[in-house]
């Protein structure tokens, strides 16, 4: 977690001269553990996040553009009242610890001017943003803790508030030379955990580039250092700790960030790591795409749960109907029987278990039947009449149903890549609307929706000659990206399945190596994603069809050619690297 104790001191130094004497001129809350404070500081607007997600809770400016539910929640609308119009009169930090206190002044009922506390506690599954008095009393809070929740510490409205818990670990204002000292004499092992024990709000990774700066080894061993030294290097180090800059975001191999540095971490790999103008911007980066996805997939639960057990429902389904198409089969057998016995009903009487007849279907070899001893000849004859007239129907309508079971089951599979491939709510909210229109799920109250959202977008890409390739997310999408693409350029799509529609955006004849990037999209957004040889289809965009009244991403087409792909994650993270 890029968000300990010590880089969320940068963040609170950050604030607090960005938003000294801001103006909130609006609260919103978008999600129910996130509060957004629009801010007028100076000439400039600025947007606060306050985040008390469990797994990723956090506060920095933000340039997100968030959703707001139709109607707010009671938090929010209590916190309008009484911060709207409030100015913030500091940003500091309790301690070294992961706990931040925005002090603001607003008015109140009577028009006289109260101080308040937002307190955010940033503590794993117990974070919490919690709004405080002048008499230390708990306004409201995100979470309510009651009792039973928590013996040690209740956090109610009208409760007096208590800080968290301390630990036996120095601040950085206490961390001088000999505190120092004394807290690393009483350790054993390696210089990191020593100073993990030590020190207040310091993460294993920040403990280990500590370490590295003050003894160019990360697994230093207390045992081998003159640790009067160390102690004297490390005090010197955290003094002056806040003036470090530029914050770094640690990125992958592919681009994706992976973590937040206040600083250059020398103990990781200097070229991995980017500068960023502000530790705000930083966290907004490294947030953005996290914080969506953990959203999204929590929104899609529901419906991935119905298209799972609808999936499961199907393909059960197209068991049954096919093993009804195999005992069709005997049809003719019956028939047959049938026949020869209404033709040799002399030969068997009643109580007879087998009768053999000579097939004259086939050179009049002999053929044993069996009978059932409760029925007459004629009664026996037309028993298999009866088998061969029920075989006849049941393949006529297994046949009919199983077609309609196979077009059901592609709906679903494709809805279920759709899902996979979501990335914010306008694409969550397009799925839905498929599954909606299927039956699958239910139209949502109106209550319940947020404000119109916006039409999703496509996936873009660059190939590595610069040309621009989309590829569709969605049904909805697909149709979209197909539709308005132009005659000359470029349509693929993996060959008989589900998959995202791929445009190739331009009209001119264009190198091999982007058509085999485009074609490695294709496959990887496609159910052959993990497949060897995914057949992908191209076209000319002008070859394309969609039949009247065929389902969303459905289209005939015709001058297609074939290549043969396999996708591997490392080809896809590459051409997102081109971007």
């Amino acid at each position: 977690m890029p968000l300990d104790g010590l880089t969320l001191g940068f963040v609170i130094h950050s604030l607090d001269k960005e938003l000294a004497g801001a103006r909130i001129d609006k609260v919103t809350q978008p999600e129910n553990d996130a509060l957004v404070l629009l801010c007028r500081a100076g000439s400039k607007n600025l947007k606060l996040l306050l985040c008390a997600d469990p797994s990723q809770a956090r506060l920095h400016i933000t340039d997100e553009s968030y959703l707001n539910p139709a109607s707010p929640p009671m938090f929010c609308m209590l916190m309008r009242k009484r911060l709207s119009g409030g100015r913030i009169i500091s940003v500091t930090q309790m301690g070294n610890d992961r706990a931040a206190i925005i002090e603001i002044e607003a008015l109140d009922e009577l028009g006289e001017k109260k101080r308040l506390r937002l307190v955010l506690e940033i503590m794993g599954r117990c974070s919490n943003l919690i709004c405080i008095d002048e008499s230390d009393k708990i306004i409201d809070c995100l979470r309510h803790v009651t009792g039973d929740m928590n013996r040690v510490r209740e956090v109610l409205p009208g409760l007096k508030y208590q800080c968290p818990p301390p630990q036996d670990k120095l601040s950085f204002a206490e961390a001088d030379a000999s505190a120092l000292l004394g807290k690393l004499e009483s350790q054993s092992g390696r210089l990191d955990k020593a100073i993990l024990s030590a020190i207040q709000g310091i993460s294993p990774i920040a403990a280990r580039e500590l370490s590295m700066r003050v003894t160019g080894m990360e697994n230093a061993q207390t045992a081998d250092l003159d640790l009067s030294v160390a102690s004297k290097k490390l005090a010197a180090l955290l003094e002056g700790i806040f003036s470090r800059n530029p914050p770094q975001l640690l990125s992958g191999p592919a681009g994706e960030p992976l973590d937040v540095f206040p600083f250059q971490y020398i103990s990781y790999d200097v070229a991995s790591q980017h500068p960023e103008a502000t530790i705000s911007e930083a966290l907004d980066h490294f947030y953005r795409r996290r914080d969506k996805m953990s959203r999204i997939r929590q929104k899609s639960q529901s419906l991935s749960h119905i298209l799972k057990n609808n999936l499961e429902r199907c393909r059960k389904k197209l068991q049954l109907q096919e093993e009804a198409l195999m005992g069709a089969a005997r049809m003719d057998e019956y028939k047959l029987k049938g026949e020869l016995l209404t033709a040799n009903l002399s030969k068997f009487k009643r109580g007879d278990k087998e009768v053999t007849v000579e097939n004259y279907y086939d050179d009049m070899k002999p053929l044993p039947i069996q009978l059932d001893i409760k029925q007459t000849p004629n009664q026996n004859a037309q028993r298999y009449y009866k088998l061969y007239q029920k075989a006849r129907s049941a393949k006529e309508t297994a046949r009919e149903q199983k077609d309609k079971t196979v077009r059901e089951l592609n709906f679903l599979e494709e809805a279920a890549l759709d899902l996979e491939n979501c990335e914010d709510e306008s694409d969550l909210m397009e799925v839905r609307q498929e599954l909606v229109k299927g039956g699958y799920v239910k139209e949502q109250s109106k209550k319940n929706t947020t404000r119109q959202l916006p039409q999703s977008k496509p996936y873009s890409f660059v190939s590595s000659d610069g040309i621009s390739i989309s590829v569709g997310k969605n049904s909805l999408q697909n149709d979209r990206l197909t539709i308005s693409a132009k005659s000359d350029e470029t349509w693929l799509h993996a060959k008989n399945m589900p998959g995202s529609h791929v445009i190739v955006h331009t009209e001119d004849d264009f190198p091999e190596s982007t058509l085999k990037e485009a074609a490695l999209l294709a496959a990887w957004y496609s159910k052959g994603q993990n497949s060897e040889n995914v057949p992908v289809d191209f076209t000319k965009r002008r070859h394309i069809k969609k039949p009247g009244g065929a389902p969303a991403g459905f289209v005939i087409y015709t001058h297609q050619k074939t290549l043969y792909i396999t996708a591997r994650r490392s080809d896809i993270d590459a051409i997102k690297a081109k971007e």
